[in-house]
């Protein structure tokens, strides 16, 4: 069994759009459309059984058009996909929508703040990591060498304030700031995935953030469309893992935080 706990769908109609704007929002090329179709083709290619989908709501009034999206997805491929839903700052009525989530079979919620221009110091996600704690996982996006939106240091603040909050940060706690992260990160009580961070590291740097954080708190994750799930598998293959270690990093880590 393998579940990519990292990847992002749009509609067909806005899917080539949204990807182009990721990609040049981090001056990355992109390497696929983020349509749902393709996701399930490359997946099929790689081997990969599930996907953790979700996308980003730049705007309060984006929240329930893109958590509807990604619920019907879940609702049409349910043995493919685990959906996330969308939240943002400024959504009037958080605990209604994490119901609605809940109600829908959805199992955790994706929030970026340097997409949404917010710190995770901000009391507008405490409100929601208040009304999330103990109900539901957050995969937020953390790190960024350009913004302080989503310091991997404002973490700890969250962790100690919301002791039952599931918490997964992205891209091994901190992308584009994996040092800092690793350094103030490891071994606290969360979870990270490897997702946008292949690319710029060896197996043996990937070791060893999977070793400071803990072989039983990382996720697999891809990135879709940015990254190619195949190739990100076929990196994580180079990474000197114990079978034990590969099984949890894959998907058992992720099936006992989702409670699937």
């Amino acid at each position: 069994m393998i579940i990519d706990a990292h990847a992002h769908i749009f509609p067909d109609k806005i899917a080539v759009k949204a990807s182009t704007a990721v990609g040049n929002f981090y001056e990355l090329p992109m390497n696929f459309d983020g349509k749902v179709s393709t996701l399930l083709s490359e997946g099929d290619s790689a081997g990969i059984d599930k996907f953790v989908v979700h996308s980003v709501a730049t705007k309060p009034e984006q929240v329930d058009s893109i958590t509807d999206f990604i619920a019907e997805s879940v609702k049409t491929y349910p043995d493919r996909f685990i959906g996330f839903a969308a939240m943002h700052q400024d959504y009037p009525d958080k605990e209604k929508l994490i119901d609605r989530a809940i109600a829908a079979g959805l199992k955790g919620v994706k929030i970026h703040p340097d997409f949404q221009e917010v710190s995770l110091a901000d009391k507008r996600l405490w409100e929601l990591f208040e009304i999330m704690e103990g109900r539901l996982p957050i995969l937020i996006h953390t790190g960024d060498y350009r913004y302080k939106w989503s310091n991997p240091s404002y973490v700890i603040d969250i962790l100690d304030r919301f002791p039952k909050l599931e918490l997964i940060g992205a891209h091994f706690g901190g992308w584009s700031e994996w040092d800092n992260a690793e350094k103030i990160l490891a071994g606290r009580k969360m979870w990270v995935d490897t997702s946008s961070s292949f690319y710029s590291m060896t197996p043996e740097r990937a070791h060893e953030l999977i070793k400071s954080f803990g072989a039983d708190r990382v996720l697999f994750g891809s990135d879709y469309p940015m990254w190619s799930p195949k190739e990100e598998l076929a990196f994580f293959d180079k990474i000197p893992l114990t079978e034990r270690e590969r099984e949890m990093i894959l998907h058992e880590n992720i099936e006992k935080l989702l409670k699937l």
